[in-house]
């Protein structure tokens, strides 16, 4: 199983001796530091784009609100997300070098996507968040036919996972029977919110594959939940040696992959991968 990094908060409090004015000038800070790099980030990031959602987060900090209460008061569903209050200020500060000193790594974090600003007095709330943005279900062809072409492209050539060697292995073949086992198992880990090889009536993935109609010599399953991008799901899961192991394993030949969205989960997306070598026809 592989997993997105939880979200979380960091409120702040800091003290600026030059003075704060609109929305458009903290965007500009932001987005100089992450183009410029600060000490402990020396590479530049994508530029963050400003959200009118993230502003009510941004105004119920300043309300008072814990991070995932404002988030939720908002109804804004982030993937991860960070807080900082700023006070004492006025008009017109540069900020980028204050952030880029205290606070380099939380600004510079590379999924960050938008930003929310609230004011009120001298103090200003800023909200950074990767949004939630899950891949479209009426897209779930060619997101298959994605993760297959990643998963071929890491077979192709010989790699370690963990500790274990792994020679280039021949490509998978698209299998419709697992494809419909892995959107099935998907479905059901987001309907009820869990991520286990072990599903609710104590199946394994063997079991769930036979079930399935797959007749079989060897299969394997990769789980993944949190993650947006089908490139992102496969790099994850070579990150891992368990799953790289599966996804170099030449008794394999074919793949099926499915995604489920629960939108009122804090994942959000679930991933299965089935994996099989299908036992030969008599």
């Amino acid at each position: 199983m592989t997993e997105a990094r939880a979200s979380y908060q960091c409120a702040l409090l800091l003290s600026l001796l030059t003075p704060l004015a609109a929305r458009a000038d903290v965007l500009g800070a932001v987005n100089t530091l992450r183009a410029q790099g600060c000490a402990a980030h020396r590479s530049p990031v994508p530029a963050v784009r400003p959200s009118r959602a993230l502003d009510a987060v941004a105004h119920n900090l300043a309300a008072g609100m814990p991070l995932a209460e404002a988030e939720r008061r908002a109804g804004y569903h982030a993937v991860s997300s960070f807080a900082v209050s700023i006070s004492g200020v006025g008009a017109n500060p540069d900020v980028a070098p204050l952030l880029g000193r205290e606070y380099c790594v939380a600004v510079m974090d590379s999924s960050w996507r938008e930003l929310g600003v609230s004011a009120s007095g001298d103090t200003v709330w800023l909200a950074l968040a990767a949004p939630f943005m899950p891949p479209p279900l009426a897209e779930r062809d060619a997101i298959a036919a994605s993760v297959l072409r990643a998963v071929n492209a890491a077979r192709a050539r010989a790699r370690r996972c963990g500790a274990t060697y792994f020679g280039a292995a021949g490509a998978l073949a698209r299998s419709a029977t697992l494809e419909h086992i892995a959107i099935d198992y998907a479905t059901e880990m987001a309907r009820h919110g869990y991520m286990s090889h072990t599903g609710r009536d104590g199946s394994s993935p063997a079991q769930r594959v036979s079930r399935g109609g797959y007749r079989w010599l060897a299969t394997g399953e990769n789980l993944a939940r949190g993650i947006m991008r089908p490139g992102e799901v496969v790099s994850g899961w070579l990150g891992s040696p368990e799953h790289c192991a599966n996804l170099m394993d030449p008794a394999y030949t074919e793949l099926g992959v499915g995604f489920a969205v629960n939108g009122r989960d804090a994942a959000g997306v679930y991933w299965a991968l089935e994996l099989g070598r299908p036992r030969p026809a008599r």
